[in-house]
């Protein structure tokens, strides 16, 4: 047990948070670590966003995890932007540091992380299905992570080519953007899908092989239609589960120094 007089305390910032599994599985991660931390939860107003980052700053909170519309809300609020947050154009988790709070973006790092347990990306060519700041981090990673090439697909074409620009830009991907439809085919050399999270958008995937790794960002309590599909045609499939358990793993190792087993984390949910 830490012996710090005062309790460190994270908070989710949520917008919304209902049934958001952030406190339970950072509260796995806590007893596991024998911490006295706490973790709070916090339905927030997106106007509100100001005050309440304001409010955990003077509270000396630890950190923040933001979840919903407050993630890019959040980005004026804090002193400094890792370079993923900066390149999404939002931040999912807030770190307290000496110099003022730094804003950092795990999204697509979870999402490899959770991969990379199945398949190396290095030398692949990836396919990212949404180009909003989730599907942003997820291309900059999977580019950092030594994927041969990106492709994007977003049915908001001027989305899809702003990614595919800035991966050229940042880090000199070979990226380019395929052609909404629906179903979706996927093209015949690609070797990893990431689905990110599309909201009001319903789509399927069709030219799916068993050899494909298929990683559904939603985290629901079943498969999304896409992930289904890519389940019956005999595709490895990382589910969101897994996903968030990976992606709970940095973020508690960003916090605190002690690498959690992310495999409890995922049986956990």
């Amino acid at each position: 047990m830490t012996s710090s007089a005062l309790q460190d305390i994270i908070t989710l910032l949520g917008c919304p948070a209902a049934g958001n599994p952030a406190q339970y599985l950072f509260e796995r991660a806590i007893d596991a670590a024998d911490l006295d931390w706490r973790f709070v939860t916090c339905d927030v107003a997106e106007a509100d966003v100001a005050e309440a980052i304001a409010g955990a700053r003077a509270l000396g909170f630890r950190g923040c995890l933001l979840s919903g519309r407050l993630r890019v809300a959040a980005m004026a609020h804090v002193a400094t932007i890792s370079p993923s947050a900066a390149f999404a154009g939002a931040i999912s988790l807030i770190e307290r540091r000496p110099d003022g709070l730094a804003g950092h973006m795990t999204d697509g790092r979870g999402i490899v992380e959770a991969v990379r347990a199945h398949a190396d990306p290095a030398g692949k060519t990836v396919l990212v299905v949404g180009a909003d700041a989730c599907g942003r981090a997820t291309a900059l990673e999977f580019a950092l992570a030594g994927a041969t090439a990106i492709l994007v697909a977003d049915p908001d074409v001027a989305a899809a080519v702003g990614l595919v620009e800035a991966l050229a830009a940042v880090h000199g991907t070979q990226a380019s953007t395929i052609e909404w439809a629906a179903p979706l085919a996927v093209p015949d050399h690609v070797g990893i899908v990431a689905v990110c999270p599309l909201p009001s958008v319903r789509f399927s995937l069709e030219a799916l092989r068993p050899d494909l790794v298929v990683a559904d960002a939603v985290l629901s309590g079943q498969l999304s239609a896409a992930a289904a599909q890519a389940a019956d045609r005999g595709c490895c499939v990382v589910d969101g589960i897994e996903i968030h358990a990976a992606q709970t793993a940095i973020d508690f190792h960003s916090l605190s120094g002690i690498e959690p087993d992310a495999e409890m984390l995922r049986e956990a949910l």
